[in-house]
């Protein structure tokens, strides 16, 4: 029979130990360190092309109509400034590449000490890194109309939570941590 204490409708108890996972002893990058990656990485790309453009637009604004072809026409019109540019931003590019297939790193995550691996520790691969994290979740989604802009700003501000993981983090399985 049962005592006046037990319920013989309750649930089995039981206790289960805390399994260890292969992540203990993984240090997530802090949110400020990848807010810098992402601006280094940005600048690191925008300026060798910064000469072509602040000349393009200061031709365009004082051309009669300012259009967005006006300004490209002028882009190109920079000649030597604008093909050296590129060749940098194309280099530029091959290196981030490179890293990224290496350690998981673009340029600026290297230079602030973080990298990307997948959830479990393991390192996460090119494609996983260029065509889940970067091209799907980073760039052709945000262009979906209306969707795209909420995509967006949830993706961002998802970097707020306790994992410190963005909604692209959670796409490709990934996260970032200190290297």
């Amino acid at each position: 029979m049962s005592t006046p204490s037990s319920n013989n409708y309750a649930p089995p108890k039981s206790v289960v130990a805390d399994v260890a996972t292969d992540t203990a002893g993984i240090v997530k990058a802090s949110r400020g360190s990848r807010l810098g990656a992402v601006i280094l990485d940005g600048l690191i790309i925008s300026i060798p092309l910064a000469p072509s453009y602040f000349a393009a637009f200061q031709a365009a604004m004082h051309g009669p109509k300012f259009n967005i072809f006006s300004f490209w026409a002028a882009v190109a019109a920079t000649g030597a400034t604008f093909y050296l540019g590129g060749l940098i931003v194309l280099a530029l590019l091959v290196l981030t590449g490179v890293f990224v297939y290496q350690n998981g790193q673009t340029i600026g995550k290297k230079i602030l000490g973080i990298k990307v691996v997948r959830s479990d520790g393991s390192r996460a691969g090119l494609a996983r890194i260029f065509w889940l994290r970067y091209l799907v979740a980073q760039y052709l989604f945000p262009i979906i109309p209306m969707v795209g802009m909420v995509y967006a700003l949830v993706d961002v501000l998802m970097i707020f939570g306790e994992a410190r993981r963005c909604l692209h983090d959670y796409i490709a399985d990934t996260i970032v941590v200190r290297a």
